[in-house]
């Protein structure tokens, strides 16, 4: 979770545990494990590689109105990896965006984060993944990109990852309010082996 942070700040991680908030230009990076949820939002075509991570929660009494993604560019020849990392950025107001939390579960080694999507008002509701499926010999990437729908308008927004595979079917729509938590399926660096960093994801909804 923290390869992304200065050594100073994974000290301060390690003496004060991980239910701490980190103030950054991004919002706050909270971890929260503890908040209840009333139902869990998966789709049928995420692949099997690798293990899930941390179940990660928005801040009691807020929710999920944008989302950014950990995507590496195409490489050509080399072994592409597409979707590496999903970031939910949370509100406690469906029409203010100016101060925000942002969770994250497992995240991969490769790539670089998009800018937030918001919904222009509600929260996410439902989700869509781009997967594709296993090649054989050739390179696989697993998870290539996702799409939520927005509560109040019904907008979708559409994230900024790769093109190979396909749409698979949309989520059920959230119980409750709207999209609260994250939990997400990622394949550790082969090494030599074929890397696929990101497979799967599920999504948590909140009263």
């Amino acid at each position: 979770m923290y390869r992304f942070l200065s050594m100073n700040v994974i000290s301060l991680l390690v003496i004060l545990g991980p239910h701490v908030s980190i103030q950054s230009s991004l919002g706050r990076l909270e971890r929260s494990i503890s908040r209840s949820y009333i139902s869990v939002l998966t789709v049928p075509n995420g692949m099997h590689w690798g293990t899930w991570g941390w179940q990660q929660m928005c801040p009691t009494g807020t929710y999920a109105a944008g989302f950014s993604l950990k995507v590496e560019k195409k490489l050509g020849d080399g072994d592409d990896t597409a979707l590496n990392g999903i970031r939910l950025h949370c509100i406690d107001s469906a029409y203010s965006h100016e101060h925000y939390s942002t969770v994250q579960s497992e995240v991969g080694s490769w790539g670089t984060w998009t800018d937030i999507n918001w919904c222009s008002s509600g929260f996410l509701k439902t989700f869509q993944l781009r997967v594709e499926s296993a090649q054989g010999r050739g390179d696989d990437t697993a998870a290539n990109n996702i799409r939520f729908t927005c509560s109040d308008s019904g907008e979708v927004l559409n994230g900024s990852g790769q093109d190979w595979g396909d749409w698979g079917d949309w989520s059920y729509t959230c119980r409750g309010k709207g999209i609260c938590g994250i939990k997400t399926r990622i394949e550790l660096p082969q090494g030599s082996g074929d890397d696929t960093s990101l497979n799967d994801v599920m999504m948590y909804c909140c009263d």
